[in-house]
């Protein structure tokens, strides 16, 4: 059976607003074109799915999720495809791996502690610890900070930096020619996606102030958006309606059960769970005015070609994208229909993205157990939201895109 014949859509998940049902009786357009004024229509529920799975085809992908928010409420869930290799579907409330959108998660909890004055974006973090950093002995679901001994500036690093990734760190340590974490850089000076650098931040909420990141989450996050299937650590009941993966030759791969909370990218959610999480976000509903305004305003120019490698020399001032930045905890953007934020998602079997538009209050969330969809997030995004700016060449750097045409195509670089 062709991967076109496998796409079937599974238990949509549907809240209709006013403009929704409009559309349902057809005065709207089933794709969206970037208008000058006021965000673009919505496409058609049938149009969506037709989309996606022209796009499952293309790419070959065997299971992709997408939720749309509009106006801070969740509009659609809607699954497609497979979760495994024995052909039983994804749903909307299949248990996806949620990569590094658990960044994101974890950053809004660190405002939420902000506003609860736990802690302070700027208080460097050596004012948060009881003993100098490179001292504490090694954890194995933190990093190793022995490098760091007699390399005084990590005393300067705060929350602030680390949520910007601009610590200097490589992502991770382990991937250093001797395995050793190190500063390359000054830290706050310049953008450098660290999953370690999340990780330093998780060590001194937990080490120094003394909280548990996992339980922090739930009780601030997960309960009050009812997001009953989602968690930083592995949940036996989790098991029964599980994704997945597929790498980029086509090969399954099981579900990794992640048994220690790990705030660069331990999240197992569902497409629907996660949803509500963006329509909090981009509605404003558990952060302050304030701190919202922290998290998804430019916090610090992004000066680099792509997002990987990390440690790659700075473009020249001429040739960097002057309307790219660090949030927190996300990437910050402006486009045809104003400001927005977004941030991807990645492993072998996984491609994620969120992206939202201040505009409308308006997201697109994709979570895919197939790595080969991630070509087509660009034009699936563009689908529905209409063209929004997201720097699609520098997250994704030479990946083949899909054009929307009848084959998996380039787009010009």
């Amino acid at each position: 059976m062709s991967t076109f014949g496998l796409v079937e859509k599974t238990m949509r998940v549907m809240l209709l607003p006013l403009a929704m049902l409009v559309c349902l009786m057809g005065s709207c357009a089933t794709t969206s074109p970037a208008a000058t004024s006021g965000p673009p229509p919505l496409p058609e529920p049938a149009a969506l799915d037709a989309e996606v799975a022209r796009a499952m085809q293309a790419t070959g992908a065997r299971g992709l999720a997408i939720a749309v928010i509009d106006d801070g409420r969740v509009v659609s869930a809607a699954a497609y495809g497979e979760r495994d290799a024995r052909g039983a579907p994804l749903q909307p409330d299949t248990v996806m791996y949620g990569a590094s959108l658990t960044k994101t998660v974890f950053a809004h909890l660190v405002l939420q502690l902000v506003d609860a004055g736990v802690i302070d974006l700027d208080t460097p973090i050596d004012r948060l610890l009881d003993r100098p950093l490179p001292a504490y002995p090694t954890e194995r679901r933190y990093a190793d900070w022995s490098a760091l001994a007699g390399d005084e500036r990590w005393r300067n690093i705060t929350p602030r930096i680390l949520l910007t990734h601009s610590a200097g760190f490589a992502n991770f340590g382990f991937l250093e020619p001797d395995g050793r974490l190190r500063i390359h850089f000054e830290p706050g000076s310049r953008y450098a996606y660290s999953g370690d650098g999340l990780i330093l931040l998780q060590f001194v909420l937990e080490r120094g102030l003394g909280l548990d990141v996992g339980a922090e989450l739930q009780r601030r996050v997960f309960d009050p958006l009812h997001m009953r299937t989602t968690s930083l650590q592995w949940r036996d009941d989790f098991a029964r309606n599980l994704a997945d993966g597929w790498t980029a030759d086509g090969t399954a791969e099981p579900h990794d059960e992640r048994s220690t909370v790990r705030a660069a990218g331990s999240m197992d959610t569902t497409v629907s769970d996660l949803a509500r999480f963006a329509a909090a976000l981009i509605g404003g509903e558990l952060l302050s005015s304030g701190s919202f305004r922290e998290m998804t305003r430019p916090q610090l120019p992004i000066t680099t070609r792509t997002q990987f490698p990390t440690l790659q020399p700075e473009s020249p001032p001429a040739q960097r994208l002057p309307d790219l930045a660090a949030g927190l905890g996300v990437v910050v953007f402006d486009g045809p229909q104003g400001p927005g934020f977004f941030k991807g998602g990645h492993n072998d079997s996984t491609g994620n993205t969120l992206v939202c538009v201040h505009s409308g209050r308006r997201c697109v969330l994709i979570l895919a157990n197939d790595v080969r969809a991630e070509a087509a997030f660009p034009h699936l995004v563009r689908f529905v939201l209409g063209e929004t700016g997201v720097p699609w060449a520098w997250e994704y750097g030479d990946l083949p895109l899909w054009a929307g045409d009848a084959s998996a195509a380039s787009q010009p670089r």
